[in-house]
């Protein structure tokens, strides 16, 4: 039995996307909210011969990656994150790649020589690699309204993954998976009447509006922190309205904030768009906290530690 391991964000989603329609082959999906990322240990070392392995750190899933292979099961590990130490292994094939301007995806794309490029420069605007997606998009010789059209897609797909559980999402990210590998070309998915696309341009439109009249926290000239409340929507947007901020002010670091039952916080942390570097360092130092170097986040943050926060981000990047 095979099993396909992805994180259910638009740059997991997509690997997984490509991958199937190079070789399409029947597997087990093993997926959750972008941050449920330590997936590897629901892989059944009972049943599996083979794994492949998108999008969540190796460095998280170290003991069932170790697991994996001491049985004597081949896995294809390939990903953007730091990987900690990786197993010396023939069963393991590993694809790791931690430069802030690639993504997993991207490094599919590269081993599939481009094939489904598309679907890779729809994942690279998702998880916020604008200057790598826009390179890709003019060597593809896509037409302006071509590129923007794939941007949306990339962040809505994305949008889709924040949550705190699948309850949250508009599509599990296995049935989001479902969908899109239907499709060779994005440009069908976009322009079908009533598709996934559509249905998850209105559903993210109305969720930023709520985001763009929330409270601001603290804004200097290196940090700007927003407060989402406890609710669905909130869960939903986090990660791509602190894409959004850091868009808009690319010289400042962004953390969005989300409120949780317990008055704990989530925290998505963007390092500046201009100095891509440092988050994942950052959020390591917290517990519940890690990442990669340009997008980092902390599951649960207290509020006794919220200034602490601030105060080290801001020294970081002043």
């Amino acid at each position: 039995m095979h099993f396909d391991v992805f994180n259910g964000d638009a740059d997991g989603i997509l690997a997984l996307v490509q991958l199937r329609l190079h070789e399409p082959k029947q597997s087990t999906l093993v997926t959750g909210v972008k941050r449920d990322i330590a997936l590897l240990k629901q892989v059944d070392v009972e049943s599996a011969n083979s794994v492949t392995v998108l999008d969540i750190s190796m460095e998280k899933n170290i003991d069932a990656l170790n697991k994996l292979v001491t049985n004597k099961i081949s896995v294809d590990y390939v990903d953007h994150h730091r990987p900690g130490d990786i197993p010396d292994s023939e069963y393991l094939n590993a694809t790791i790649d931690t430069d802030a301007n690639t993504c997993t995806s991207l490094l599919v794309n590269q081993q599939l020589n481009s094939k489904y490029v598309l679907w890779a420069i729809a994942a690279a605007y998702g998880d916020n690699m604008i200057a790598s997606a826009d390179q890709l998009a003019a060597q593809e010789k896509l037409s302006k309204e071509q590129a923007e059209q794939l941007k949306s897609l990339g962040i809505y797909i994305n949008y889709n993954g924040y949550g705190r559980d699948v309850n949250d999402l508009h599509f599990t990210p296995s049935d989001l998976f479902k969908q899109l590998v239907e499709f060779d070309n994005p440009f069908d998915l976009i322009n079908q009447p009533n598709s996934i696309y559509h249905q998850l341009a209105t559903a993210y439109k109305d969720d930023m509006a709520k985001a763009k009249a929330s409270p601001v926290l603290s804004d200097s000239n290196v940090l700007y922190v927003v407060e989402l409340v406890d609710e669905p929507w909130a869960r939903r947007v986090s990660g791509v309205y602190g894409n959004d901020l850091a868009n808009q002010s690319p010289d400042k670091a962004h953390a969005v904030f989300t409120l949780n039952a317990d008055e704990s916080y989530t925290v998505s942390l963007r390092a500046p768009l201009n100095n891509k570097q440092g988050a994942g360092d950052i959020c390591a130092q917290f517990e519940t906290g890690g990442g990669r170097a340009a997008a980092a986040g902390i599951n649960r943050l207290p509020k006794s530690e919220l200034d602490k926060f601030i105060a080290v981000v801001s020294e970081y990047y002043a």
